[in-house]
């Protein structure tokens, strides 16, 4: 019986330390992440986090948990349209001149009805 609390109580205390080192990595993110926070500040936090490291992330977390959010929040929308632009810069043509292409093709003779209408299906696609 003893093996199954002692395995209980293992889970558990990796369990809550895992989650702090998160926090903590969270923390330590954020703190690079914001622009209007100077280098003092900085290194007032990080000294907190190695001296009284929980006491410290939850005074962060309260503090500035909502500036926090908002910058990942925004962080991860400029991550978003920067991989939005780079697939439409990739992708090259809109669906548009992909399918103008196809037609020019079609009217040349180069392709076929058929394969006219597989290209105009891929390209909407």
């Amino acid at each position: 019986m003893s093996n199954f609390w002692d395995l209980a109580w293992l889970i558990f205390s990796s369990f809550i330390f895992i989650s702090y080192l998160i926090i903590l990595f969270q923390i330590v993110v954020d703190l690079f992440r914001d622009p209007e926070l100077g280098g003092g500040s900085r290194a007032l936090w990080i000294i907190g986090l190695i001296f009284l490291p929980v006491f410290t992330a939850v005074v962060y977390v309260l503090s500035r948990g909502r500036s926090m959010s908002e910058r990942q929040r925004a962080s991860v929308q400029k991550a978003r349209s920067e991989t939005e632009n780079y697939i439409r810069e990739v992708a090259g043509k809109s669906p548009a001149e992909q399918i103008a292409a196809a037609k020019a093709l079609l009217d040349a003779g180069t392709i076929t009805q058929e394969e006219y209408a597989k290209l105009k299906a891929k390209a909407l696609a």
